[in-house]
């Protein structure tokens, strides 16, 4: 009796750390709504949050895409422009260290560039910044569209600011974030990796990297 007591103490102690070990599911981020229900005299609430639109960007070798040619992945998201001197290299730099890091899962993950000066980054000049900074993984596209729409798609869906900002270095502001969104287009998560100073945010870094590998393994099952 006595042995069977401490192997089902073990066992608690067991279950009590798989569940301590497990992180947190991750929000949704953005403005959501409450619809709310009666039903038998009982008000339920629902809450809508928002997916990212329908968008059509072409991208570095002159394809039209859109939502759909991402479909069945995770994103890991940024605004950037090829001139940016500043905090641009540096976010492409830590975009470039995560991809080798997550290189078993790069099925599942799909990074995305979207320029936010795309009078001057057309596809010819994103393909030339993608050689010349020796990008060459299969999972990072660069895209090029609609100025006003891309600046209103990162503020508003993204939540990440990117515009038009003449006293900025290149003409052009944005935040040194990413947006992670997960296979259904809802926003998971924001990680400001890139200081305004140009430092890196080691913290911010390893929070998306865990925060991309617990989203594959506990909400889609990949190890």
């Amino acid at each position: 009796m006595t042995r069977l007591f401490f192997l089902a103490i073990a066992l608690c102690f067991w279950l009590v750390s798989c569940v301590e070990n497990k992180p947190m599911p991750l929000p949704k981020l953005g403005n959501f709504d409450v619809i709310y229900h009666t039903k038998n005299g009982k008000v339920s609430t629902d809450t809508i949050y928002p997916k990212i639109p329908v968008f059509h960007y072409l991208n570095e070798d002159s394809v039209s895409v859109s939502n759909k040619d991402f479909n069945n992945k995770v994103w890991i998201v940024e605004f950037f422009f090829a001139k940016c001197p500043t905090i641009c290299p540096i976010m492409n730099n830590q975009l470039k260290k995560l991809v080798n890091e997550t290189e078993k899962l790069k099925d599942h993950i799909q990074v995305i560039s979207f320029t936010i000066d795309p009078k001057t980054d057309g596809p010819t000049q994103l393909k030339e910044y993608k050689i010349r900074n020796k990008i060459t993984a299969e999972n990072w596209v660069f895209l090029s569209g609609n100025e006003a729409q891309t600046h209103t798609l990162g503020i508003k869906n993204f939540l990440t600011f990117a515009g038009k900002d003449e006293d900025a270095a290149g003409g052009y502001a944005h935040s040194g974030s990413f947006t992670l969104v997960d296979k259904s287009g809802y926003v998971r998560g924001v990680y400001a990796v890139t200081n305004y100073d140009l430092t890196v945010n080691k913290t911010e870094y390893q929070r998306l990297v865990n925060d991309v590998k617990n989203l594959l393994k506990y909400e889609y099952h990949v190890n």
